[in-house]
Order: C-alpha cells, then sequence, then structure tokens
C-alpha cells in the first residue's frame, strides 16, 4: 500500500510555491479512492433442497468498515472494527446470507428483496482512506446440473468412478462458465474446478474410502457467479 510522507523543508522565498504545489497535489492523490481487489456479489440455488441466498465475496487490505447499499440506493450490510480490532483491520469477507425453502420464500419473492442491478461497496482502511467499487447483481440464473451418473443412493466402486452430468443451457442467454465437482466422504472433501464445456469428472480412487456414505455435488457456475447446485449421495464399495 502506498504511504505518503510530509516533509517540512526550509528554503528560499521563491521555492515556496513549488513546495505548496506538491502539497496540494498529494493532497489530491490521498482524496482518490481505493478499489477493493475483490468483489463478487452472486446467487446461488440448491435445486435438490429447493432454496436460494446471496453470497458475496470481497477482498481488500486492512479495511475497518463497509457498507454496501443496493440499487435503490438502500444499505444491505453495514460493518465497523471495533475495539483492539479496530487499529488492525479486516481483509477477506465471505458470507452467506440464510436460506429458506421457496415454499417459504418462493424466488419470486427473493428477487424483489435483492433486486437486479448496481449494488455499491463503500468503506474505510485502518489509514482513513476511502475504499469504493460495484458490482452488477443478476436475475439469470442457471439451470440445475442433470447428473446422469452416478445415481442418487448408488453405489460406486472405492477405486475411483465417473461422475456424468449434461450441459446446461437453460435458460435462454446462459453461459456456463464453470463446473464445479465436490465430494465429501466423512471429514474429507475433494474440490474440482473444471471448464464450462466439461461434462464429466474422474473421481480418483486415491481419495475414496470403501464403505463409507458420501455426498456428491455438482455446480454450475454461470459467467455472471450466479451458481446452481444439484446434490446426491452415494455409497463406496
Amino acid at each position: 500500500m502506498r504511504r505518503f510522507v510530509a516533509v517540512t523543508v526550509l528554503a528560499i522565498a521563491a521555492a515556496v510555491p513549488v513546495a505548496l504545489a506538491g502539497a496540494a497535489g498529494g493532497s489530491a492523490a490521498q482524496k482518490k479512492p481505493l478499489r477493493y481487489a475483490e468483489h463478487d456479489l452472486f446467487i446461488e440455488t440448491n435445486a435438490t433442497d429447493g432454496d436460494a441466498g446471496l453470497q458475496l465475496n470481497l477482498d481488500a487490505e486492512d479495511w475497518r468498515s463497509l457498507t454496501i447499499r443496493d440499487p435503490r440506493g438502500r444499505a444491505i450490510v453495514g460493518m465497523q472494527a471495533k475495539g483492539p480490532l479496530r487499529p488492525l483491520g479486516l481483509t477477506e469477507l465471505f458470507f452467506e446470507a440464510s436460506e429458506p425453502s421457496f415454499d417459504e420464500v418462493p424466488f419470486s419473492r427473493f428477487k424483489k428483496r435483492f433486486p437486479e442491478g448496481r449494488y455499491t461497496f463503500r468503506g474505510r482502511t485502518v489509514e482513513g482512506r476511502r475504499l469504493a467499487s460495484s458490482d452488477r447483481l443478476s436475475h439469470l440464473v442457471p439451470a440445475r446440473p442433470n447428473v446422469t451418473s452416478p445415481a442418487d443412493g448408488a453405489e460406486v466402486s472405492a477405486d475411483g468412478f465417473t461422475v456424468s452430468w449434461e450441459p446446461v443451457t437453460r435458460p435462454a442467454g446462459v453461459d456456463i462458465a464453470t463446473y464445479i465437482v465436490t465430494v465429501v466422504q466423512g471429514d474429507r472433501e475433494l474440490n474440482m474446478d473444471l471448464p464450462g464445456t466439461a461434462t464429466s469428472a474422474s473421481i480418483p480412487g486415491e481419495f475414496l474410502e470403501p464403505g463409507v456414505r458420501s455426498e456428491l455435488e455438482v455446480l454450475s457456475r454461470e459467467k455472471s457467479g450466479n451458481q446452481t447446485i444439484t446434490a446426491l449421495k452415494f455409497r463406496t464399495r
């Protein structure tokens, strides 16, 4: 992070205007906001559980305050570092809003709560520098990946198996950037990021243990950041 140091110089009168001009330029630079290194606001839906939630990934160095406003100017998040945390500040931030089922909060109501448009992020560093960025939230959410193998509840070989799915092409205009395959066995987790053209992934036997009930997720992530999960369970033999 760039730091500005004020220097006092004793000089002849002719040099004073130059010194003042330099100080004014430094002051203007101080007023220019810094940008967040990362700011990704998106919607995640779980097609298996039938719910949706708002999620955020945010990163900046040593910030002490944050306010997020929706396209209508309403503050939806406000954070302030206090006490012993205030002089140290924060860096990375991830949050996932509560995900009530669609029976409780239909997706149409969810979209009214979080309208499409530009959400702004404003904050301050521990040194008082302003932080400012924005991200556009889209309601274009990809359809669920249709997993063709293995079937939900299937028994698979602990020596390894292949996960297959049909490419996600709905709704109209969707552009899948990434598929993410996750396998969970007990307290161990395997994650694989694959290109948007992929339709299968090989799960290695080195990761698997026999005779264990396990969970599998295939996630489709649209270029807007919005993503949808299909989840199922299997057992190794």
